[in-house]
């Protein structure tokens, strides 16, 4: 579903990503992690088509994200970290306005509409208006958005940050069902427990570079350490165990 070689980003001098190259299976939930500036959110935005990229390919479904980026993009949906949203629309007319975009028929968008908001406990705040939402609320209501037009590529940069423990935790059940059902979900966080319990594999990226790709399973093995969590395996290869160190010899 998602195949990218080589795929490069600078801006500048710097380089925010550099030859990615690897592939995401259809109804596969693949978990994206890195520290901050590693390149995650670039990535991202580079196969949504939010940027164009330096140098490199990718495709959606099979199409080519600098050549048929219109037809990748009506295949896929975004969940970015931080919402962007209209805020003088009510949650629904927002809802309405997204699957009118993808010329979803009303029927429906409106059946679906209906499911999302029952899932994420949103029916009562349908017809408020967004600017009175909370920031969790708000990313509710533009996951419902995103999922209304049944995309078969789901990017999703940190989809539970601000979420209460239950809402969290819906969004994880309906990730899992989406992938289920055939969808590909490819989700950045920086939440390590969550994706080493939900995703199927993840890849890590430090300074532009894919560090390591797999199922925890090959990524334990790949560091010779079969008990080690991800928490432990992401600090070594991404060089921050030396920080913590440096903290615990500070402190003493």
């Amino acid at each position: 579903m998602i195949t990218i070689s080589n795929l490069t980003k600078f801006f500048g001098k710097l380089t925010a990503v550099d030859r990615l190259t690897m592939q995401i299976e259809s109804g596969e939930l693949f978990g994206f992690l890195g520290p901050n500036g590693a390149g995650k959110t670039t990535t991202i935005n580079m196969l949504t088509g939010l940027i164009r990229p330096t140098a490199g390919t990718a495709t959606i479904c099979g199409y080519d994200i600098k050549t048929q980026g219109l037809q990748a993009k009506a295949l896929t949906g975004l969940m970015p970290d931080t919402p962007y949203i209209y805020d003088t629309l009510t949650g629904r007319q927002y809802v309405r306005f997204m699957a009118d975009l993808y010329e979803i028929p009303s029927q429906r968008s409106e059946r679906r509409m209906a499911e999302l908001l029952e899932m994420l406990d949103l029916v009562d705040a349908g017809d408020e208006l967004i600017k009175s939402y909370s920031y969790g609320m708000q990313k509710k209501i533009l996951l419902t958005a995103v999922l209304v037009h049944e995309p078969r590529v789901l990017f999703l940069d940190e989809p539970t940050s601000g979420l209460d423990p239950k809402s969290a935790r819906t969004v994880k059940e309906i990730l899992r069902l989406l992938c289920d059902r055939g969808c590909t979900v490819f989700m950045s966080t920086h939440i390590l427990e969550i994706a080493e319990r939900v995703c199927d594999r993840i890849g890590i990226i430090n300074e532009g570079k894919l560090v390591t790709v797999g199922t925890m399973d090959e990524l334990r093995q790949d560091n010779t350490a079969v008990d080690r969590n991800l928490e432990e395996i992401f600090l070594e290869l991404t060089g921050d165990v030396e920080d913590r160190e440096m903290v615990k010899i500070l402190s003493e």
